[in-house]
């Protein structure tokens, strides 16, 4: 009887398995044929905020801001400029009121583009974001009962109060010039179309109803649009920043980038107090490798030692090519004992192996910035340097650690 039931109890569930991978297989399908010639990683990098690199954030952060205050600043000047038409068509109180609002707006604007200069992070940018998309929906919900209150007969006033019930669909379509993902599409987009939505249903709207539904579900249609293009433009961003920010052999990060990385997560390593660890590797014997057998192979080897870093290195780390041979392993959040046990896992996976078939290997220096008191990123870098070099000048293959101690020595960092 057990038995009995136990076969039943696991029928449901094995259905919603089957539905569930159904779902997902179709999902996935949907997707590439929307997102034709993408992988998946990099369909959800467009879905998802925190997808991107740390440098792909930063470079999208200083052009999102930089385009709000570029954004903001015309609006500032066009705002007020509308205010001697208002007061022309409209009923002098009515013109007054809107001319003062108008006013207060334009000041809001100003304010927005004296804002945020210097920031880099993505948090800021979406806060700029925020307030660029809240001064006009403000603005929009002021202006709605306001102008119900008044008798608008005249076609040009009619035509002229039409264009206040267009705002909405103005900054929407705006999105489209910002490099967001789909959820942050959704995020911006639904204020709007909800304040859009509230006015009908108050009875504030300026167009009979049944065209402001309508004008509502073309509102939506706009939004999507415009997410779909800022998608777009995170995805060809994100694609130039990738081709221009990685050395082409290695797929690490180039050397002119990395300083740029690393001077960026000091920084933000100092503002929080958190740990930050620098791995500096330079591989063993290298230039043998390029006289005897060539740089063809010597070029494999490169590829190899840096497929073998990344393998032990965390999402969140960041690998730089910073010379010929030499790369360093940035590690945030991360103390020395947690970077001793990275090079530890690169010991266990082993570096590749030379064209004679023996085991690369490489000699490394570790350094913390709090455990070495470091006040500037260059002092981080150089006193992985200095330890790299301690293992070179003490027999290779070795890790020097924290208070120049010897970490590991002996064994081949590298196992074929």
């Amino acid at each position: 009887m057990q038995w009995g039931v136990t076969v039943c109890s696991r029928e449901p569930e094995a259905k919603g398995t089957v539905v569930v991978e159904f779902l997902k297989n179709f999902l996935k399908r949907i997707l590439g044929i929307v997102f034709s010639g993408m992988t998946m990683a990099e369909i959800f990098d467009l879905l998802m905020p925190t997808r991107q690199s740390a440098f792909v954030q930063r470079r999208r952060s200083l052009l999102i801001l930089s385009r709000v205050r570029l954004v903001a600043a015309t609006f500032a000047v066009l705002t007020p400029l509308w205010i001697p038409v208002d007061l022309y068509i409209f009923e002098a109180a009515l013109g007054m009121y809107l001319a003062a609002l108008r006013v207060l707006a334009s000041i809001a604007f100003v304010l927005l583009c004296l804002s945020y200069r210097g920031a880099d992070s993505v948090g800021v940018a979406r806060w700029g974001l925020v307030w660029l998309l809240a001064i006009p929906t403000v603005f929009f919900l002021i202006s709605h009962p306001l102008l119900a209150q008044f008798a608008i007969t005249d076609p040009a006033q009619q035509v002229i109060a039409a264009g206040y019930a267009f705002l909405p669909f103005v900054m929407v379509a705006g999105l489209s010039v910002f490099p967001i993902t789909f959820f942050e599409g959704v995020a911006l987009s639904t204020p709007l179309l909800l304040a859009y939505l509230l006015t009908g249903v108050l009875g504030y709207q300026l167009l009979p109803f049944a065209s402001h539904l309508g004008a509502q579900w073309l509102l939506l249609l706009l939004a999507t649009v415009a997410t779909l293009s800022g998608m777009s433009q995170l995805h060809f961003m994100s694609q130039l920043v990738d081709q221009s920010s990685h050395d082409g052999l290695t797929r690490a990060y180039n050397r002119r980038v990395g300083e740029e990385m690393v001077i960026q997560q000091f920084l933000a390593a100092q503002r929080s107090n958190a740990p930050l660890s620098l791995a500096f590797v330079d591989l063993d014997n290298f230039k043998s490798i390029n006289d005897q057998y060539g740089h063809e192979e010597g070029d494999n080897a490169l590829r190899s030692a840096a497929a073998a870093l990344r393998r032990v290195l965390r999402r969140g780390d960041i690998l730089i090519r910073w010379g010929g041979e030499e790369f360093l392993a940035l590690m945030p959040n991360t103390d020395a004992e947690g970077a001793a046990s990275a090079v530890e896992r690169l010991r266990e996976v082993g570096l590749g192996l030379r064209p004679d078939g023996k085991p690369l290997t490489g000699s490394v220096g570790i350094a913390e910035r709090g455990a070495d008191d470091c006040g500037q990123w260059t002092d981080l870098v150089e006193k992985a340097d200095q330890r790299m070099y301690m293992a070179k000048q003490t027999g290779k293959d070795r890790v020097i650690g924290i208070g120049d101690k010897l970490i590991a020595h002996g064994e081949v960092l590298l196992k074929a």
